[in-house]
């Protein structure tokens, strides 16, 4: 009788979920059947919904009772708390599986080349996010003296980091954050959040539901400048051909016409202003310099040698996250991707044999959590046509045991499914007590030991 199809998947976001929920509904899955394994190197799953998900967004939050659907299955394991390639390498996954996929994500923030970037009080958004959300590899603490903080860039990013900066911390109480972020958000001292965007309101690329969130806080006054309401010919064709473009630009019109009112914490979103430095004193954010910019006729923009100094004291720059380098993997320094053609990683022209990537690591950090769903099922798809073609390695040690006994003979502290389901358990018994539906166990050790890895 043969043996199941052995796949190893690095990396327990919802790429790599997404990647094994397609294996589990192909043909091959009824016969002769998957074995799916997926690592993680932090000790709990979910990824990017975990730990880059703003935690006053219960809605996104929501993607995790599907996924947990998928993580239930008989078929696949989970090995959490597991580091590629400290832990297990990728000769070490291919004595134990027919393919392995990578699905590892972006964790690191992509650089903005100005003067003054590198500025004590300049924040990359990854890194404060990453302390919002309680990831356990980031500082316990957050500086957050300025009471004008500047936000750099014009995504759903910025719009996250904006909403934290400019609410209270005892809006955010109800959410999932953990004591140190609440004690460190009751410290804020912001009363100024400037978002800053280098094109119009129609090149914007804020969700609408997200944007309009901005406004539902009793404590956030958002201010949109009416000089800043402009559209070329290129801008009234993305509107009329994008329904969401044309949303986000009919509620920053509402908002630029309306009076300013009266909450005590003013957001503004400022378009056509280029940055060009931040300024410093001391070696400290005193200010951010930015170049007004003008549309050219294509809905792109160019300088317009007018400049302006704003008063800031701290800029978080949102331009985009990037992937981390994966060593024995080909890797492209532009895009921060591994190169691959539909999901296959080329090496010299070649298909490096039974390796495949899935997600950002893919396509690079754009698009929606929906959209990595497609992107898994043409990696799944190529995959199991090399399968069917005989074209992947066989592995020395398929059994499903061998990598278990591989990871405790290398005495690595694994966490697994049931163990999320103890630290799940644990983390909505912290919160119980105050009426919260959890509170999340920051630290890596509470975590492991929660776990019960």
């Amino acid at each position: 009788m043969p043996r199941p199809l052995r796949v190893a998947i690095v990396g327990a976001g919802p790429a790599g979920i997404y990647a094994a929920d397609a294996l589990l509904k192909s043909e091959t899955a009824t016969a002769p059947g998957v074995s799916i394994d997926l690592f993680e190197r932090l000790p709990a799953p979910f990824g990017l919904i975990r730990y880059g998900v703003a935690p006053d967004h219960p809605r996104i939050k929501g993607i995790i009772t599907a996924l947990h659907q998928v993580l239930d299955k008989p078929q696949i394991r989970l090995f959490g708390n597991v580091d590629y390639p400290n832990d297990i390498n990728l000769d070490d996954l291919r004595a134990f599986y027919d393919a392995v996929i990578f699905s590892t994500g972006a964790n690191a923030d992509r650089a903005l080349d100005i003067p003054g970037i590198d500025l004590d009080g300049s924040y990359g958004a990854a890194d404060f996010v990453s302390w919002f959300d309680g990831h356990p590899d980031v500082p316990r603490t957050w500086p957050l003296e300025a009471e004008k903080v500047a936000v750099l860039g014009v995504g759903n990013v910025a719009l996250d980091i904006a909403r934290i900066l400019a609410k209270t911390a005892d809006e955010l109480l109800p959410t999932e954050i953990p004591p140190n972020v609440y004690d460190g958000l009751k410290a804020n001292k912001a009363l100024e959040v400037h978002v800053f965007g280098r094109r119009g309101p129609a090149q914007a690329k804020f969700s609408p539901m997200e944007l309009r969130e901005l406004d539902h806080s009793p404590t956030i006054e958002v201010v949109v400048d009416p000089e800043d309401i402009d559209y070329d010919e290129g801008s009234i064709a993305t509107r009329r051909s994008n329904k969401q473009a044309d949303m986000v630009a009919k509620t920053l019109e509402n908002w630029a016409i309306r009076d300013i009112g009266d909450r005590p914490h003013k957001l503004f979103l400022h378009f056509f202003e280029s940055p060009t430095e931040v300024l410093g004193e001391d070696g400290r954010v005193v200010g951010l310099r930015t170049e007004r910019t003008a549309l050219d006729g294509t809905g792109n923009v160019k300088g317009t040698g007018e400049f302006h100094d704003w008063d800031i004291q701290s800029v978080y720059r949102a331009v985009g996250y990037l992937s981390e380098e994966l060593p024995k993997l080909p890797w492209d320094m532009d895009s921060g991707t591994v190169p691959h053609e539909a999901g296959r990683v080329i090496e010299g022209g070649e298909h490096l044999r039974s390796t495949y990537v899935t997600g950002w690591i893919k396509r690079g950090p754009v698009g929606l959590i929906g959209h990595t769903k497609g992107d898994a099922n043409e990696t799944v798809a190529n995959l199991l046509e090399d399968y069917a073609g005989g074209r992947l390695q066989t592995p020395t040690a398929p059994e499903a045991e061998a990598v278990v006994a591989f990871l405790e003979g290398r005495d690595v502290r694994y966490t697994t499914w049931d163990g999320w389901y103890r630290l799940d358990e644990a983390e909505k018994a912290l919160g119980e007590p105050q009426g919260r539906e959890r509170v999340k166990i920051v630290d890596r050790e509470g975590m492991l030991r929660a776990s019960g890895a």
